[in-house]
């Protein structure tokens, strides 16, 4: 069974920086793709960033391209989420996902981790 653990989350001021970390396990993951999601209060979740574990490959929402780096440490099983020039509006609960490469959609997801961006 795949598991997927989140840590990293707190307060920060804007313009503060905060890296995320995501623990994977139950899986040889060289065949799956991990996600950074995101949900704000009373908004819908949305996606931020994913990386291929096979390649690298990475891919960005437009609102964190330039401030947001994904990452992946392949020993440890873990997936980064560096975030600099935090604003106000990246104020949410982060999840990690994952999905196998042959799937469109993420079938696994961790619990979440909590960011606040004070103004």
């Amino acid at each position: 069974q795949v598991q997927l653990v989140e840590s990293g989350g707190g307060l920060v001021q804007a313009g503060g920086s905060l890296r995320l970390s995501c623990a994977a396990s139950g899986r040889t993951f060289s065949s799956y793709t991990m996600g950074w999601f995101r949900q704000a209060p009373g908004k819908e979740r949305e996606f931020v960033a994913t990386i291929r574990w096979r390649d690298g490959y990475t891919y960005y929402a437009d609102s964190v391209r330039v401030r947001f780096t994904i990452s992946r440490d392949n020993a440890k099983s873990t997936v980064y989420l560096q975030m600099n020039s935090l604003k106000p509006e990246d104020t949410a609960v982060y999840y990690c996902a994952a999905r196998t490469n042959l799937e469109l959609t993420y079938n696994y997801w961790g619990q979440g981790t909590q960011v606040i961006v004070s103004s």
